[in-house]
């Protein structure tokens, strides 16, 4: 598990250009502002242990609130996923944060705004391996665990041909692999690896090795807010808060109480 120390080492990453200003539009006049968001996608949106509405979107939700002092008329309101698209389109919800993946199909429903986060693929490596040396190169010729079917195995093949693939069907079946020994690495979603490696399954076997890589093409753009493609004015309202919050800290801390170990 990650001690205590180390997870205050744990900071946001940032994707803002640092001499970047975005102004804020004057929300004075506006009553209600709803979102509208899922239960099934933790760690960002679920139900917690009292069936409360929980995780990484729904506090930076109330943080970006908070940011544009209009938290008196935030709400957050919890749809089926079948249900979010119709609830913009007939306009009676202002945005989605669950998820939305960003494609030319979705960007002619919505608008969106900056990404908040990118989901970055890592490799995991088995610390009772010798690697001989502290970078991707160092994985040529060893057993590498990947999904099948998955962008990480396309990504792994086209990024770093060297490393000899093990294909896995199930995902808890390569993390067995690895604790093992089985495979001396693995190559995985970040965001899934990371709560592995803090887990009491791995047992402190594993760690995070090289990386973080991020690949527009093989694993989208990040995850950002759908708007309503009418409302220009929210988006680069929520935009402002999200660089506010990425200066001033409270993005990290957001970030470190959804991912205490790290994605990046």
């Amino acid at each position: 598990m990650l001690s205590p120390a180390a997870a205050q080492q744990v900071t946001a990453p940032s994707y803002w250009d640092p001499n970047e200003r975005i102004g804020v539009p004057d929300l004075s006049a506006r009553g209600r502002i709803l979102f509208v968001t899922t239960a099934d996608f933790p760690p960002f949106n679920f139900l917690d242990q009292q069936n409360r509405l929980a995780g990484f979107h729904v506090e930076l939700v109330r943080a970006i609130c908070e940011e544009l002092k209009v938290l008196d008329r935030c709400q957050i309101q919890l749809l089926p996923w079948e249900e979010l698209e119709a609830a913009i389109a007939d306009g009676k919800a202002d945005a989605i944060v669950a998820g939305v993946a960003i494609t030319a199909e979705a960007r002619e429903k919505y608008d969106f705004t900056r990404p908040f986060l990118k989901l970055p693929a890592r490799f995991a490596r088995n610390e009772a391996v010798a690697i001989d040396g502290d970078d991707a190169a160092a994985l040529a010729g060893h057993r590498v665990g990947v999904i099948a079917g998955t962008a990480h195995e396309a990504m792994l093949r086209a990024f770093f041909p060297e490393v000899q693939p093990v294909i896995f069907d199930k995902q808890e079946w390569m993390y067995d692999g690895l604790k093992k020994g089985d495979v001396d690495a693995v190559f995985a979603d970040g965001v899934q690896l990371s709560f592995w490696l803090g887990s009491q399954d791995a047992d402190g076997c594993c760690a995070f090795f090289d990386g973080p890589y991020l690949s527009r093409s093989y694993l989208g753009e990040g995850l950002a807010i759908a708007v309503n493609p009418k409302d220009p004015e929210l988006v680069q309202a929520l935009d402002h808060a999200l660089l506010a919050m990425t200066r001033n800290g409270r993005m990290t801390e957001i970030y470190r109480r959804a991912f205490p170990y790290g994605l990046y």
